[in-house]
């Protein structure tokens, strides 16, 4: 193998696009075509390909060293820019070769695993295992890029609106109440613990305190809990706080940032404001606290409409306090019996028991698979509340518990939407979704039930809702907001609790002891009794944000070493069993699995 020794790069591959210039380029071997008499060579580096030429022209000796060269080999090759004789338009630099004149091979490669191509049906695990060779692949690569322009546009804007960037401690107290944490055992605190940061939330509202009125940090994140295709165990975000400020204040300044980042990066216009939605609303009309805007089929009450109708299902759940709600689907009347029984499938995966329907054909007949247990004018009357008209399709859910039903009719619209192709590509739509719960009801470590907080315990509540501390704390609003993206939660962030008072009844509400209180966030509730200004904040996740923006459907595309399903690293083999005298200095035994 030679050295670089005197050659040095002097452009990118994909930048090889004048000709007469003479050039050292350097990269991966895409491909090799042996003419004989001719010999192409395909570099590849992350800008893109371009073909080197050896022909009878050629320096017997690089001729042959080219005729050695296989895929994946790397080389640097110097040589004059000419235009091809075949112009190969799917190539940024398809009118043009290098005839080289110097090749130096700098690595020989062994067969990879699988082809490095843009479209691969190699299995993902695969790919992951050899996730460098993965990465060599241009939409990896592409989606890398654009992540690192969206964290560079990041930067620029909060930079240039004063804000400051400060890294918080990425080992810290260990603040259960949410997630899991991951834990890190200490040698000389023998069996005391570390905890990677879930949020930097203490010590951004710390720098509050400090005086650092405007604090920004593209932070990595740590949780414990189960993955999905948008989450992973370690994560980053754009997280920021700001001092002398209300809700419109952080929203306006994250609106400023969303509209920047999707003009440089994508050249799209965001339209500020951005929409707004009450959380109740939101629930009410699209089943979701992060609804997708991108299509319609709004849920709709019927509760009133079918009341003592007579159908069983309705009233019973009507009957148990509960709801009967639908949503409508133009043009769904085309969906078959079968089609049908696999949305009602699909449905009852959310907790309720199953779907009713009426579709009306585009003759004016009514089918329906409930319509024989109702009055007509009780049946013409749904379907002037549903706005049903020919070749319509009513799909209606009755559950005893208003939540569940309007958790399952929110999926099921996604899930409609999905099969009816009603979903546009390249459409950005933005919502704020505030004025949430500010508690909400589970069940503690010994299965009691008990307020916790819907956000985290520093979200300070709307002060008309203050009085209800004392006698319904469940139905308190929170200074708090999302911002959801095409369905999906970008970051929420909200005001927080400035007086040391206020934090203490927060506390109390969650079922903290004043002692409990004190152990765990002890050092925080000091802080704030030597002054703080009112404040907030936000973060945006920069891992969803990418994989929105690039158009991929799953986080791991927009991540370079990413995890699986099950925490693993598949490249690495992380998680490893580790050595027993490193246990031993850490004071920790490991138990049997029974």
């Amino acid at each position: 193998m030679d050295l670089m020794q005197d050659l040095r790069r002097t452009c990118y591959c994909g930048e090889v696009t004048k000709a007469g210039e003479t050039v050292v380029v350097g990269g991966f071997v895409q491909k090799v075509r042996n003419l004989g008499n001719l010999i192409f060579i395909d570099l590849r580096d992350r800008t893109g390909i371009v073909q080197l030429a050896f022909n009878d022209q050629t320096d017997r000796a690089i001729f042959e060293k080219a005729t050695s060269c296989h895929s994946e080999y790397v080389l640097m090759a110097k040589g004059v820019v000419a235009e091809r004789s075949s112009v190969n338009k799917e190539m940024k630099t398809g009118a043009f070769e290098v005839l080289v004149d110097d090749l130096r091979v700098l690595s020989k490669a062994q067969t990879p695993p699988f082809a490095i191509t843009d479209e691969t049906k190699t299995n993902e695990e695969l790919r992951l295992k050899y996730r460098y060779l993965d990465l060599r692949r241009a939409p990896l690569q592409h989606n890398l890029i654009m992540r690192h322009k969206i964290a560079l546009a990041a930067r620029e804007y909060f930079y240039a609106n004063n804000f400051i960037e400060i890294e918080t401690p990425m080992m810290m107290k260990s603040t259960p109440e949410g997630a899991r944490d991951y834990l890190i055992p200490s040698r000389v605190h023998n069996g005391k613990f570390y905890a990677l940061p879930q949020s930097p939330q203490i010590y951004k509202q710390l720098l509050m305190v400090s005086g650092m009125d405007r604090y920004i940090q593209i932070a990595r994140c740590f949780r414990d809990e189960d993955l999905r295709a948008d989450r992973q165990p370690e994560f980053t975000q754009i997280d920021l706080e700001m001092s002398f400020v209300d809700q419109e204040d952080v929203m306006a300044v994250n609106e400023g940032f969303l509209k920047r980042v999707f003009k440089e990066v994508l050249d799209v216009d965001i339209t500020l404001p951005i929409q707004r939605l009450p959380y109740q609303e939101a629930m009410e009309r699209f089943g979701s606290d992060k609804p997708d805007l991108r299509f319609g089929y709004e849920i709709f009450d019927l509760s009133e409409t079918v009341k003592s109708c007579g159908f069983g299902v309705f009233d019973g759940a009507l009957e148990q306090g509960g709801t009967v709600r639908g949503i409508k689907i133009e043009g769904g009347a085309k969906f078959s019996r079968k089609e049908i029984d696999s949305l009602t499938e699909f449905v009852k995966t959310y907790r309720v028991k199953g779907l009713a329907w009426a579709k009306v054909n585009e003759n004016g007949e009514l089918s329906s698979s409930f319509a024989k247990f109702l009055k007509p004018e009780t049946m013409e009357a749904l379907l002037e509340k549903a706005g049903a008209g020919k070749g319509d399709l009513v799909l209606i859910v009755a559950d005893a518990d208003t939540e569940t039903a309007l958790n399952a009719l929110g999926m099921l619209r996604c899930e409609v939407a999905r099969r009816m192709d009603a979903i546009p590509e390249g459409v950005y739509k933005l919502l704020w979704v505030t004025d949430f719960p500010l508690f909400e009801y589970g069940e503690d470590d010994e299965g009691k039930k008990r307020l916790y907080a819907k956000h985290h315990p520093f979200t300070a509540p709307k002060d008309e809702d203050l009085p209800l501390f004392e006698t319904n704390p469940i139905a308190m609003r929170a200074k708090a907001y999302d911002i959801v993206l095409n369905g999906t939660e970008l970051g929420g962030g909200s005001i927080r609790i400035n007086d040391a008072e206020l934090q203490e009844k927060m506390f109390e509400a969650l079922s903290f002891t004043p002692e409990e209180a004190q152990r765990r966030f002890g050092f925080f509730i000091d802080a704030f009794r030597y002054g703080a200004p009112p404040h907030g904040g936000m973060a945006v996740g920069l891992d969803r944000l990418v994989m929105l923006m690039t158009g991929t459907d799953n986080i791991r595309n927009v991540i370079a070493f990413p995890k699986v399903a099950s925490s693993a690293d598949l490249m690495s083999d992380a998680p490893a069993e580790v050595g027993g005298k490193q246990l031993e200095e850490l004071g920790i035994a490991i138990l049997p699995k029974e």
